[in-house]
């Protein structure tokens, strides 16, 4: 603190400006810089609730210009606090102590006096009452703004350019835009309404302003010259943002209630209208148009922000030409309760600036109904504004009253200009109202009664704002319903054509799921020696100067002998996946959590110089025509982490996108990813992604948390072929499991749980050879040729890291009348390969499932109706007794129940 000097209220003020002086004098207003530079003149300023006397030796015009300077730079921080925001409240915009001029020390005899401001509006010099008007006008209007935690001076300057200029009102065309706009958007949900009394629909009305709000920010970068945008939104407003923004078919929207009402359509496939996405044009009514489109979404409201990112980036990769590195916009629209209440937003908003995750600047919407479900804000969050969460990272908030649609207009255009200048978020907060209750078919008045009191008074936006124009003498009332008539009546004609004998017979959303199981056929995904060298070769070949820890080097030098020695492992035949893939022209992108350096310290896809800390990507100097490789560490993140690489494979069908778990158990984090998206997105959304996950599982002694990738919540999930979950057990056949994910046909491809090891990463019993990468193909099932099959008298069957202790008992036990097979896909279930291997023994041979997890866990419950079909016999399982843990704790516990496991199977 500046000792000796009092402000009274502001005390505050000075503080902050006082620090911000002492890290960069250019960041404060000259008259703080004079201040600061001489103190001592100020000292005695001790104002109290009032003007100072006139006799106070502080009352000159040094100290003056610094009371009106800080009445400014309060106003920059508070004003927002006095912003005419809400269209349902009449106090809106009142009076703050801490805004009062006589706080400062100024009064009446100020106001007429002219003070240095050192630039505010533009201006060097102005009136305390000039002084006033433009900070009222700016700040406590129908925006309040919020920016002076944006740590840059730079971004605080344009925000100030932008609000502190004086605007005038849009000109007559765009005034008719925004009623025709307005029109639109009421006029869609009023048809609604009438024609399908009843049914949900999650309507805008009452914050119909989205749709001038949209509408603004795409015709701003239609004219910026941006191709595309991508929209992430929940269900209220979406069928309306459908219908006005992407351009979709009122006829299209009207089958679709069609269905809702015959009980037929939902079995299936399918999902509920409201939840379907949409690709479309967007035309701006003066002329041009850009692609647009809507993540289709589930009523998880949040998660679609970062699939929605996830596109985008994708998109932006394959448009970036040497021009803007973020050609496509993206946008995500949120509901108030849900942008406060969820923890994904944060987790996505932090993402924003990421190496990994960057799409050059989120423009956020917040239709902000002022209410959740029937929860009011008090009661569903702790902070001021729904929007505070959008501070942590910088991001400036816009707060716009709902019924001033030119004011809406005017911020979309801020906020896409500051996203374009700086390649960073921005919120704006569309402070609206619901006009019915979360749903249509709820009464809000029960739990809201006075607020709906007010809603039920007040006219519509649309209505509100054609009064306006007609009173101001812009437009004539003919004209103002004649645009809202014309469009009535096309709702009525395209109604008209849903209920014609031709429109019938339309094929359900999502299209039909795939059939029985049993797998695809797969493409060849052996590679030539040559290639297989070529990228070892990559990993020993660093740039000159390079000095590699010491601890990788040793490990970068085996991976060179590998190949000679017959003795690839885990890490290595990886690479070689990797590799080849990219000689192959398929880019890959692997994100996690340490997935650079590999979490157990085997994978380094990115070196660090020793005394530099320079980066090196050995697979990303393979040469042409290798395609990139993209590995990133993640935020510790596993739901907005894993969400950004489901909606970044499905703008990349042509990469392989791999998301890995730094232990599979953390993939509990993102269930809702796996239950919502990679499980049930093509049965209801006809969506079809090749994302991969990799999930870390064994048991080994390391407790609950880092032992289970929980195999049984994934296969519970499976059907229809929706997924692929395999737990290979050797290098080699993880290696072609990689390339037949990425070289399969597109079309097909599905999404792909890869159980991975954590000993086996560096167990000499778990390599392959260089011929069984050159050669053969992925085996969904591991006979045993170690054994005479007509000796055999039991069969143990087992996939992942138990084959090994089980394999090791069998040899030091020297038993020969067991076989050990290895199911190395679990899902599509490979009855037909398993069949084949169990017949190769006696009829009489016992058949035995084996599995280190409890046996309420693992694959046991899945496999063994299936096991015993493909073994046409009964199927016991040996397994750990049922458990609510995934594992023991202790260590010495775990490894005396994995011997007793191991020794039982063979009893």
């Amino acid at each position: 603190m500046l000792h000796g000097l009092e402000f009274g209220l502001n005390e505050w003020l000075v503080d902050e400006q006082y620090e911000r002086y002492l890290h960069d004098p250019g960041s404060v207003d000259q008259a703080w810089r004079d201040l600061f530079a001489s103190p001592a003149q100020v000292t005695a300023a001790r104002p109290r609730g009032g003007t100072a006397p006139a006799s106070d030796p502080a009352d000159d015009a040094a100290v003056k210009a610094v009371r009106v300077a800080a009445l400014i730079h309060a106003y920059r921080v508070r004003g927002h606090l006095m912003a005419e925001t809400d269209p349902l409240s009449a106090q809106s915009g009142g009076a703050h102590p801490e805004l009062d001029v006589a706080a400062f020390g100024l009064g009446d005899a100020d106001l007429a006096r002219t003070f240095v401001v050192d630039g505010f509006a533009g201006r060097a010099t102005m009136t305390l009452r000039d002084v006033l008007q433009i900070l009222r006008q700016s700040y406590c209007g129908s925006v309040g703004t919020q920016y002076m935690h944006i740590q840059s001076s730079e971004e605080r300057r344009w925000v100030q350019q932008q609000i502190e200029s004086p605007h005038s009102r849009p000109d007559r065309a765009a005034q008719l835009q925004i009623l025709y706009r307005l029109g639109a958007a009421e006029a869609f949900e009023t048809f609604l309404n009438t024609k399908y009394v009843g049914q949900k629909r999650y309507s805008l009305e009452g914050g119909e302003s989205a749709i001038v709000l949209l509408d603004a920010l795409l015709h701003r970068s239609i004219r910026s010259g941006l191709k595309e945008a991508v929209i992430g939104m929940a269900h209220r407003g979406r069928l309306n943002v459908l219908a006005n923004i992407v351009g979709k078919s009122y006829a299209e929207i009207f089958h679709e209630f069609e269905d809702a009402a015959d009980i037929r359509s939902v079995q299936g496939s399918g999902d509920v209208k409201y939840h379907l996405g949409a690709e479309g044009t967007y035309r701006a009514l003066e002329g041009g148009s850009m692609a647009v489109s809507v993540v289709a979404n589930p009523s998880h409201l949040e998660i679609v922000g970062p699939v929605a990112q996830g596109v985008v980036r994708a998109r932006q990769e394959m448009a970036a030409d040497g021009g803007d590195a973020f050609p496509v916009l993206p946008v995500v629209v949120h509901g108030d309760a849900a942008f406060a209440g969820q923890g994904v937003v944060g987790e996505t908003l932090n993402m924003s600036q990421l190496p990994g995750y960057r799409t050059g600047g989120t423009v956020h919407i917040v239709v902000n109904n002022q209410l959740g479900f029937t929860t009011s804000p008090a009661q569903g969050r702790s902070s001021t504004y729904a929007t505070d969460v959008a501070r942590t990272v910088e991001a400036p908030i816009f707060h716009v009253n709902g019924d001033d649609p030119e004011a809406v207009a005017r911020v979309a255009q801020w906020a896409f200009d500051y996203r374009q200048a700086f390649h960073k978020d921005v919120v704006v907060d569309l402070i609206c109202y619901r006009r019915h209750g979360h749903s249509e078919v709820d009464d809000p008045s029960i739990t809201q009664p006075a607020m709906y009191d007010r809603i039920d008074a007040r006219p519509s936006v649309r209505k509100l704002y054609a009064e306006a124009l007609i009173r101001r003498g812009d437009i004539g009332e003919q004209q103002a319903e004649g645009a809202l008539r014309d469009y009535r009546e096309r709702l009525e004609h395209a109604f008209a054509e849903t209920h014609a004998p031709q429109a019938s017979g339309r094929s359900p959303e999502g299209g039909a799921p795939a059939a029985a199981e049993g797998a695809p056929a797969h493409p060849a995904t052996a590679i030539t020696e040559e290639t297989a060298r070529r990228v070892i070769a990559s990993q020993s070949s660093l740039p000159p100067d390079f000095t590699v820890h010491p601890r990788v080097l040793p490990q970068l030098r085996r991976r060179a002998g590998m190949l000679d020695a017959g003795t690839i492992d885990w890490a290595t035949a990886e690479t070689l996946a990797f590799g080849s893939l990219l000689l192959d022209g398929v880019p890959v992108r692997l994100a996690g959590q340490d997935s650079r350096r590999g979490t157990f310290g085997q994978r380094h896809a990115v070196l660090t110089d020793r005394r530099t800390g320079a980066e090196h990507t050995p697979l990303g100097s393979l040469g042409a025509p290798a395609a990139h490789f993209a590995p990133y560490d993640s935020m510790l993140s596993e739901l907005a982490a894993l969400a950004f690489e489901y909606g970044y494979s499905l703008a990349r069908p042509d990469a392989l996108v791999l998301w890995e778990a730094q232990f599979g158990d953390f993939a509990n984090g993102a269930q809702t990813v796996v239950d919502e998206y990679i499980a049930s997105a093509e049965q209801k959304w006809g969506q079809r992604s090749g994302v991969t996950l990799l999930l870390p599982h064994g048991l080994e002694g390391q407790g609950p948390d880092h032992s289970s990738g929980r195999i049984e919540r994934f296969l519970q999930l499976c059907a229809q072929q929706n997924m692929t979950v395999a737990m290979p057990s050797l290098p080699g056949n993880y290696f072609h499991l990689l390339r037949q994910q990425a070289l399969g046909e597109r079309g097909l491809r599905r999404p792909l749980v890869v159980f991975t090891p954590k000993s086996m990463l560096r167990s000499k019993a778990a390599t392959s050879t260089l011929a069984e990468l050159t050669t053969g193909e992925f085996r969904a099932v591991i006979g045993d040729e170690t054994v005479d099959a007509a000796r055999v008298g039991r069969v143990l069957v087992c996939s992942g890291k138990v084959f090994y202790d089980l394999d090791a008992h069998r040899r030091d036990s020297n038993l020969s009348d067991t076989a050990i097979v290895r199911v190395e896909r679990l899902y599509p279930f490979p009855k037909r390969e398993l069949g084949a291997e169990l017949a190769r023994f006696p009829a009489g041979a016992e058949v035995r499932w084996v599995q280190e997890e409890p046996e309420n866990q693992g694959a046991w419950s899945f496999a063994a109706p299936r096991l015993q079909r493909a073994a046409n016999r009964p199927v016991a399982c040996v397994c750990r007794p049922e458990a609510p843990a995934p594992a023991v704790g202790s260590a010495r516990r775990h490894a005396g129940e994995q011997q007793d496991l191991v020794a039982s199977a063979f009893r």
